[in-house]
C-alpha cells in the first residue's frame, strides 16, 4: 500500500482575535491517498477553510504537523511554504483570479513563470487541454470567456506544473448549474485519466459527492470520514 500524500496529525489553528483566542482546529487527524479525490464539507466556521490554507502552505498551525509527501509543511519556513505552493500545490479558488490583461494562453503561462519551469511544454498538457475543452479559447482575455470557461482556465494554470495536489476552494461556487457541472466532470476527469490528487472544499452535496470520499467538519474538528472506493 502506497503511503499517503497528505497526513496531517493532531492539527491545531488558534487566531488571536484581539483578547480573544478563536480555536479554528481542534485536533483534526486526515490521511489522503495519492490519486484519491477527498471532498470536504461542514457548514460555515467548521475549520474546513483552515485546514485547507495550512495544508497548502498558504498559513501556518499552532501546533501539529501537516506533511505533503515526504516534507513537513508545519517545520517549514516562510520560503519553504512559498517553494512548496510552486512545485507541490495547486490552487483553485472560487473567484477565478485571472489576470483581465492576459490572455487564457498568457494567464496559463504565467504559473509556469512563477515556477521557474524553463523546460519544454508537458507533453501531457496537451491532453489536458482538451480535457477542460479550452484549447480553441486560448487566446481570448478572461472578460471573453464564460464563467465556466475562465474556472476551466483557472484549473490549467492550477496544474500545468502538473502538481501532486490539487486543492480546489468552492471551485463551482461562481458558478450556474450547467458550469458547475462541467467543472466537476472536468475535475473527475484529471484524477480518474491523469491520477491527479484532489482536495476540494465544497458546500454543494452534488459537487461532494464528486469525490471518492466526503468528510465532515464541525467545530474544527472532523466528525465523518468514510473510508471511500473509487
Amino acid at each position: 500500500m502506497s503511503s499517503p500524500i497528505i497526513r496531517v496529525e493532531n492539527l491545531r489553528k488558534v487566531f488571536h482575535v484581539g483578547k480573544v483566542d478563536v480555536e479554528a482546529l481542534r485536533g483534526v487527524d486526515l490521511e489522503v491517498e495519492p490519486g484519491e479525490f477527498v471532498s470536504i464539507v461542514g457548514p460555515s466556521g467548521s475549520g474546513k477553510s483552515t485546514l485547507f490554507h495550512i495544508i497548502g502552505g498558504l498559513t501556518p498551525p499552532t501546533s501539529g504537523t501537516v506533511r505533503i509527501g515526504s516534507q513537513d509543511v508545519s517545520a517549514l519556513s516562510d520560503a519553504g511554504r512559498t517553494n512548496l505552493r510552486k512545485t507541490m500545490v495547486g490552487f483553485v479558488f472560487q473567484k477565478f483570479n485571472l489576470l483581465p490583461t492576459l490572455t487564457a494562453a498568457d494567464n496559463i503561462a504565467i504559473a509556469r513563470h512563477i515556477a521557474g519551469n524553463a523546460r519544454g511544454e508537458d507533453p501531457a498538457f496537451g491532453e489536458i487541454l482538451k480535457l477542460l475543452g479550452i484549447a480553441h479559447r486560448l487566446d481570448h482575455k478572461p472578460s471573453e470567456l464564460s464563467g465556466g470557461e475562465q474556472q476551466r482556465v483557472a484549473i490549467a494554470r492550477a496544474v500545468v506544473n502538473r502538481p501532486a495536489i490539487l486543492l480546489a476552494d468552492e471551485p463551482t461556487g461562481n458558478l450556474d448549474s450547467a458550469n458547475s457541472q462541467a467543472v466537476l466532470d472536468v475535475l473527475r476527469d484529471l484524477n480518474e485519466r491523469l491520477g491527479q490528487t484532489i482536495l476540494m472544499i465544497t458546500h454543494n452535496p452534488d459537487a461532494a459527492a464528486y469525490g471518492h470520499r466526503i468528510v465532515h467538519m464541525r467545530d474544527g474538528r472532523i466528525v465523518s470520514s468514510p473510508d471511500g472506493a473509487r
